[in-house]
């Protein structure tokens, strides 16, 4: 195949990077199979980072969801899409990176955070894979007022010739095999699904996919509040690592129920609990804004609601409060 296409029509403006991505509602429950515009398609939800490949006439640029060059970062997708992806194609998928049969988030956050230096190491130790699941241009043509079934035909066509990392994402129109996924997939790391209609063409900058969250409870330890001991706002969760208490996420806010069930099993910290006075409020506790945190002793089990969403061993996304569990005891909980 050849890496340069002088003859090859320029792409569009908008297409030659950055992109503006599709973007997705979440809904509570998997949609119908006639909920979108000629019928549902179903996907794996990656949990990766949104990537656009521009292969232009000579070279491949990585665009993130955000607008950001992303190519320095993912040398290896980028050589893989140079070689196997022709001139004048513009293709949306996620790039993830696996690790013991689960995709992990933490070692793509090392590649965004990581000296120019040091990419070469990680690309050796930890490969990234992109996953493809949509087709905005071929041959210099703008795709994205073709329908869906359309775009998925002619990148299914184009994917047919590619080796890993280049994959192409799996799609169903089948709600039970749908379902399979939303279920077999969790352990992997996979988030849920994301519905398209097969009429539908891609509207950049739109809310017109869905996406599905994957829940699971589990149990954690209340390390923490938001809010006063007796009217708690927000459960700051924990467990522990190697003997220490470490934050894993912390609830949405509560309801005035919730607040009161957890108020009722609280008691005041001891002088050796481990955290801060104040947490952040970005995520694991980080950000540069800042709230006060009420800590208590860390002897109350609570379920709460997670997604499959986690970096070594930490809930990047809210969590549910559920329950109190009273028959659980913190030695009952697993480690991190």
């Amino acid at each position: 195949m050849p890496l340069s296409a002088p003859g090859l029509p320029a792409l569009p403006p908008e297409l030659a990077g950055p992109v503006a991505v599709e973007l997705a509602k979440p809904v509570r429950q998997i949609p119908s199979p006639a909920a979108l515009s000629g019928g549902c398609r179903y996907e794996p939800k990656w949990d990766g980072y949104r990537l656009v490949v521009v292969r232009d006439r000579s070279a491949t640029r990585l665009w993130s969801k955000q607008g950001r060059d992303l190519t320095d970062r993912f040398p290896d997708v980028a050589a893989a899409a140079l070689a196997q992806v022709p001139p004048g194609t513009v293709v949306d998928g996620e790039v993830v990176i696996w690790h013991d049969d689960r995709l992990d988030f933490g070692l793509l956050q090392q590649r965004m955070v990581a000296s120019a230096g040091r990419i070469a190491a990680q690309v050796s130790a930890a490969p990234a894979s992109y996953v493809a699941f949509d087709l905005l241009a071929a041959g210099g043509e703008d795709l994205r007022g073709r329908t869906f079934t359309r775009r998925r035909a002619a990148l299914e066509q184009l994917a047919a010739r590619w080796a890993p990392p280049m994959q192409l994402s799996p799609v169903t129109a089948d709600p039970a095999e749908a379902r399979q996924w939303f279920d077999d997939f969790r352990p992997a790391g996979v988030e849920g699904l994301v519905v398209k209609g097969a009429a539908t063409r891609y509207a950049p900058g739109r809310r017109e996919w869905l996406k599905v969250k994957s829940w699971e409870t589990t149990e954690v330890l209340a390390g923490g509040v938001i809010g006063d001991l007796d009217r708690p706002g927000q459960l700051v969760a924990g467990r522990y690592r190697d003997g220490e208490l470490v934050v894993v996420g912390r609830s949405s806010p509560l309801s005035p129920v919730q607040s009161a069930e957890l108020a009722a099993v609280l008691r005041p910290a001891g002088p050796d609990h481990p955290w801060p006075e104040r947490i952040g409020t970005g995520r694991f506790g980080g950000g540069r804004l800042a709230v006060p945190l009420t800590r208590v002793e860390p002897s109350a089990v609570v379920e709460v609601s997670a997604d499959a969403a986690l970096q070594a061993g930490v809930f990047r996304h809210p969590l549910r409060f559920v329950r109190v569990r009273p028959d659980l005891r913190p030695e009952d909980l697993p480690a991190i």
